[in-house]
Formats: C-alpha cells, sequence, structure tokens
C-alpha cells in the first residue's frame, strides 16, 4: 500500500466514521470507543485511531470495562488497515460477523442525476423518518436513538426522497466531510424496487454533493448484498478501498 493509499483510507475512515456519529465517544489510547444503543453496530463499537494505538490486549480490556459500564456487550470493528485486534479477540472466543467493503470514487467520474420527483432538504422530515423506520422495523427506542443521531451530524448534509402514489418510496442521505460526500442509509420500499428509485435518489445526492464542493464520494456495503453492490456500481462507486469486519463474543445459551 502506497502512503498515499494509507492517507485515502484513514481520510474515508474519519469521514464515515463522522457521517453516522454516535450518542457517546470516548478515547483510550489510540481507540476510539462508540455508544448510542440500539442494533446499529458501527456506533455502538471499538473503532482503531490513525497513528500510535495502545496494544490490543489494553484496548481490549478498556473496551470491556467501557462497555460493562452500559451493559452492552462489547463489539469491535477490525477494518483491514489496522487489524491488530483480530488475533486477540480470537483468544476470547469473539466471532465474526458483518464482513462490508468501503467504496470511493472521484466525484466527477460519477452518474450525477436531476430528477424532479426527488426531494432534497437540509433536515429529515417526519415523512422521511416515517419512511426509514418503515424500511427498517425499528422498534421505538431505535427510533429514538436515529433521530438524535441526525441530530449530532456535523457538516453539509442532505436527505433525499423519492415519492410514489402519494408515500415516500425511496431515501438515503448524505454527509461532507473533509471534501467526501459519505452516502448513508439507502433504502427502497420493498414494492417499488427494480423501478430505478435507488439510482435515481442517490444519484441527486451525488448530483448535490457536487454542487456543494465534494470531490469525491464514499460509501460502505455489506459485501454479499449483491443487489446494492450493484446499484452503487451503476452510479461510479467502482474502486473499493478495505474492508471490515465486526467481533461479537458469542452469548451461552
Amino acid at each position: 500500500m502506497s502512503i498515499n493509499d494509507d492517507d485515502l483510507n484513514w481520510r474515508v475512515e474519519q469521514a464515515c466514521r463522522e457521517g453516522w456519529p454516535a450518542a457517546t465517544e470516548q478515547v483510550a489510547d489510540g481507540w476510539l470507543l462508540r455508544r448510542s444503543g440500539g442494533r446499529v453496530r458501527r456506533p455502538n463499537s471499538v473503532n482503531p485511531l490513525r497513528g500510535k494505538r495502545a496494544g490490543p490486549a489494553e484496548a481490549f480490556s478498556a473496551a470491556e470495562a467501557f462497555y460493562a459500564d452500559y451493559g452492552q456487550t462489547p463489539l469491535f470493528r477490525v477494518p483491514s488497515i489496522a487489524d491488530e485486534m483480530d488475533a486477540v479477540l480470537d483468544r476470547h472466543g469473539y466471532a465474526t460477523e458483518g464482513g462490508t467493503i468501503h467504496l470511493y470514487n472521484d466525484i466527477e467520474d460519477m452518474a450525477q442525476v436531476r430528477d424532479e420527483q426527488v426531494i432534497i432538504s437540509s433536515t429529515p422530515s417526519e415523512n422521511w423518518f416515517d419512511a426509514r423506520f418503515r424500511m427498517e422495523s425499528y422498534d421505538e427506542a431505535e427510533r429514538r436513538i436515529f433521530r438524535e443521531m441526525t441530530t449530532l451530524i456535523v457538516g453539509d448534509r442532505a436527505f433525499v426522497s423519492c415519492e410514489q402514489e402519494g408515500m415516500i418510496v425511496a431515501i438515503a442521505f448524505g454527509v461532507i466531510r473533509d471534501g467526501l460526500l459519505v452516502v448513508e442509509s439507502v433504502g427502497t420500499d420493498g414494492r417499488f424496487r427494480q423501478q430505478g428509485l435507488g439510482r435515481s435518489t442517490v444519484g441527486n445526492l451525488i448530483d448535490w454533493a457536487q454542487r456543494a464542493g465534494a470531490s469525491a464520494a464514499c460509501l460502505q456495503v455489506v459485501a454479499d448484498n449483491t443487489p446494492a453492490r450493484a446499484l452503487y456500481a451503476s452510479l461510479g462507486f467502482s474502486r473499493e478501498l478495505y474492508r471490515y469486519h465486526y467481533r461479537r463474543k458469542a452469548v451461552a445459551a
């Protein structure tokens, strides 16, 4: 890996982390401990920071103590650019889950769509939230957590939606951090898939970001989500940067 690749990877790592902020964050010797509650893994995980870090054994102990205070099972996010935690987690019986890919491209090389049916707003409407919760089946606590997360976002942001038959059926949001558009929460109602609505929604988000001054775009997609990867490829997310996975200790039955 070249120095420039390493710089880009860590730049994307930070932008994506800030695109979905956690309610509580604590830095422990070069490791970021994040906690929000709910099921979403990223804002409830241990993450390595760039630069000098404490050894994985020390970070493991700090993380277990941190999450014990909240009554949560520790969850570790292990990116391939800093994977030293894997060996310690192997010894402690942590299983692997959620393999994910970071995709990236320069924004001038991506598909930018302008569709009058797509609405762009700097804040999420109640209808936008309703669509998100309908697509993801959030319970009341998770709805509250997600709403609070959107208020913590720093930087230019856009919440996009597409309506059909009088309701929102496709959504996404984007955040610009350090010149990078971070694409998040892409979803289409199951009854309206295969109609190009996801591509139109994200394409409008890319167009918004270019006009707002972003130079590139990035996102995270589950490695085995073939339909999502095809959608993003059609928009120009052609460069894979690095991968990550999560480690969680199995709970005895």
